[in-house]
């Protein structure tokens, strides 16, 4: 009796695990779903180049500026959707398969903690660029308001920051490295 416990044990063991493991599928929806948050941002990046081309050009210097950085914002939002899909799919879902000459080099190796990091760097950079904006554009900017986007960007600064440096503790300890 109790081996036949002990099988069926091991047996609804396996089972569960088996159906545990199988459910990371569930994310790849929401990695094809970034998918389209990219074409949509692809879209909205031509809008931009033709208006840029086509109003800001004939227009003051800052407001150029200000065009070329609106571009500069939305390539970076699309490298990090895209870092996010690569990184994110191969190290929960599957190793996507493709050709090693395609393979761009950081793909593969990049894990939770890079994702992390390159999160936070794409997020103060962007955080930046609207900060930046904000300068750009002073005379129209309430006091309060730019206050608090320098916060807010100082934050995302100093959080990235500490997620560096958190990592790299992390990889110290993982590597028997105590700093000594």
């Amino acid at each position: 009796m109790k081996n036949l416990f002990s099988s069926f044990s091991r047996h609804s063991e396996r089972g569960i695990e088996s159906v545990i493991f199988s459910s990371r599928w569930l994310l790849a929806p929401f990695y094809l779903g970034l998918i389209v948050g990219l074409i949509a941002l692809l879209v909205r990046f031509w809008f931009e180049v033709v208006h840029l081309v086509t109003t800001s050009l004939p227009s003051s210097e800052s407001q150029t500026i200000l065009g070329v950085l609106n571009l500069i914002d939305l390539s970076l939002v699309a490298n990090l959707l895209l870092i996010v899909m690569f990184a994110g799919y191969e190290s929960f879902v599957s190793r996507i398969d493709t050709d090693e000459a395609e393979r761009p080099g950081w793909m593969g190796k990049i894990g939770f903690s890079g994702l992390k990091t390159k999160l936070m760097a794409s997020l103060a950079a962007i955080s930046g660029i609207y900060l930046l904006e904000a300068l750009l554009n002073m005379h129209s900017q309430n006091a309060t308001a730019l206050a608090w986007k320098v916060g807010i960007h100082v934050t995302f600064v100093v959080s990235g920051v500490l997620f560096a440096m958190m990592d790299r503790i992390t990889a110290s300890a993982e590597h028997g490295d105590s700093g000594h």
